[in-house]
């Protein structure tokens, strides 16, 4: 006869997925990788250039920000001052990839040579065709993946809360034209 206390037991962890498990590794080793580099430069020039080189990334990287900003809120303005029931002009290739040069600017404003390389290579045009198709492919298969509804579903369920703390269905009251206000919506029972 035993009379320890029993170890209570609980339900299964849900797994981790793998981004969350191996992002943070993967970032660690970029992080290793990119003061090894900087180290190795420093070592084979001097000190002085690789404070060059990452001068004239971030200035590079904000120089393209800005203008890819720029672009974008030109954009902007010449769509918010269309005439109301005209059609949108054709979209123009000056008018897409500001997000991806962008992401450009920002690598190259972040230290580092191999982010520098990534963020140059951001703004060529070819591999910006390339990164945009592979983005929209990947949004295009997670929404496929994701259901049919998932988020209508969540809106529909949507429940009102009484003062009292009932919990309430919600549903839609519609305007019938030629009705009395009183008649359109019925007073509430308290």
């Amino acid at each position: 006869m035993t009379t320890g206390a029993q170890t209570p037991s609980y339900p299964a962890r849900p797994r981790r997925s793998r981004l969350r498990t191996f992002l943070p590794l993967g970032i660690a080793a970029w992080l290793v990788l990119e003061v090894w580099l900087l180290s190795v430069v420093a070592g084979a020039s001097s000190g002085l250039v690789v404070f060059l080189l990452l001068i004239a990334g971030f200035v590079l990287g904000s120089v393209v920000i800005k203008r890819a900003g720029r672009r974008a809120l030109r954009n902007l303005t010449e769509t918010l001052q269309q005439q109301p029931g005209a059609t949108p002009p054709a979209a123009r290739p000056d008018s897409e990839g500001n997000g991806l040069m962008m992401l450009g600017g920002v690598l190259l404003m972040i230290p580092g040579l191999i982010s520098d390389t990534a963020g140059v290579l951001l703004l060529l045009p070819p591999v910006q065709k390339a990164a945009r198709r592979t983005a929209e492919r990947t949004v295009e298969r997670r929404l496929r993946q994701a259901g049919p509804g998932t988020l209508g579903d969540a809106f529909r369920q949507a429940r009102m809360r009484r003062p009292d703390g009932k919990v309430v269905q919600g549903e839609v009251v519609r305007d019938e034209p030629g009705a009395a206000p009183s008649e359109q919506y019925p007073p509430l029972n308290r």
